[in-house]
């Protein structure tokens, strides 16, 4: 059992950035990866960008550049820094974290990018 709580979404102008948050509790031995995806209305959920347990990291192509994924292993949370904000990235962010063959998702934040 792993609980996932997200925190930073808002109301922002374009051009501007916002950093998110990703607190992990509960049964968190083993995670082998976690992440930020979203979902806007109408499309599929996507995955913005993710982070294994040794580090590595991986963006979506329209991200790369604009948002970096980072963790905090004491603290069992991850991060996502957002810049250079489009009305485009208008979407719930949802964080995600997989151990083993199980996969656990937060309740998500909203985040608007006005024009």
């Amino acid at each position: 059992q792993v609980q996932l709580v997200e925190s930073g979404g808002g109301l922002v102008q374009a051009g501007g950035s916002l950093r998110l948050s990703c607190a992990a509790s509960g049964s968190i031995f083993n995670i082998n990866f976690m992440g930020w995806y979203r979902q806007a209305p109408g499309l599929q959920r996507e995955l913005v960008a993710g982070i294994t347990n040794g580090g590595s990291t991986n963006y979506a192509e329209s991200m790369k550049g604009r948002f970096t994924i980072s963790r905090d292993t004491a603290k069992n949370t991850v991060y996502l820094q957002m810049n250079s904000l489009r009305p485009e990235d208008t979407a719930v962010y949802l964080c995600n974290a997989r151990l083993g063959v199980v996969t656990y998702w937060g309740q998500g934040t909203q985040v608007t990018v006005s024009s």
